[in-house]
């Protein structure tokens, strides 16, 4: 943790929001600490690649890196280690989890959300993937299985950028905005500006989100290099009704 956030205060954990909305893995670990829930967001793509996975019923165990460990770490748990994005069979490529013919456990290396998915696995009470194509799903979920007085950390990924630290991604906060515009439904949040204002971007790129998301700099990137099917899977809002859950270190449907 930085020395900056080695001892938050209020304000950084953002109480007494019971909504709180942070960046990175420095954010959760200020905001996540004491929340009845845990929200992971990383559209482009951990999360998006969760969805697609739980929903077909697979169980998706977050790594941080793919090395000598993460191979340890999949025969341990008898799972596939899916490579990078581009590699050949299982990849943190959506396209490439909804192609595969069969898909049982998979282990899912990320810098970015599986980084943060596998640090909170041992430290946050409860966890979930979300992207945009289970945001409502999870958040009415959210609603129906916790108490009224809850407190629910969501946490956007954003990504890691060479040396300069984190590079806070437009398509992550978006999702989270799904999410927390879902909960805002129900009128019995307090919510945090940080939160609030994910809530208004997503309210605001809603009726173009598609072309949004291919428009951003994580989305063009990823069509420049010929993967434009990962960022259509992304967009695919509400498509999906699969709640993950991260469950004996591994994301499942609940």
């Amino acid at each position: 943790m930085s020395p900056l956030l080695s001892e938050p205060g209020a304000a950084q954990r953002q109480l007494p929001y019971s909504v709180r909305f942070e960046w990175g893995l420095d954010g959760a670990r200020a905001v996540v600490p004491g929340a009845d829930l845990a929200v992971v967001v990383d559209v482009l793509s951990f999360t998006t690649c969760v969805s697609v996975a739980v929903e077909r019923g697979a169980a998706v165990f977050p790594y941080p890196l793919r090395d000598a460990g993460a191979s340890e770490f999949a025969a341990h748990h008898e799972a596939s280690l899916a490579g990078p994005r581009g590699s050949e069979g299982l990849s943190l490529s959506p396209v490439s989890l909804r192609a595969a013919r069969t898909l049982g456990r998979v282990v899912l290396p990320s810098p970015n959300g599986s980084t943060i998915s596998h640090e909170l696995a041992a430290t946050a009470r409860q966890v979930v993937a979300v992207s945009l194509r289970n945001a409502a799903a999870t958040a009415d979920w959210a609603l129906a299985t916790l108490p009224e007085d809850a407190v629910i950390a969501v946490i956007a990924a954003g990504e890691k950028w060479g040396h300069a630290g984190l590079r806070p991604a437009l398509e992550d906060e978006l999702g989270a905005g799904a999410f927390i515009a879902g909960l805002a439904a129900a009128g019995r949040h307090n919510f945090s500006p940080e939160s609030a204002a994910a809530a208004a971007a997503f309210d605001a790129a809603e009726p173009h989100l598609a072309a949004v998301l291919r428009g951003c700099s994580s989305g063009r990137e990823l069509v420049d290099a010929g993967y434009s099917e990962d960022v259509a899977i992304a967009a695919e809002l509400d498509a999906s009704s699969a709640v993950a859950v991260l469950k004996d270190g591994a994301y499942q449907v609940v």
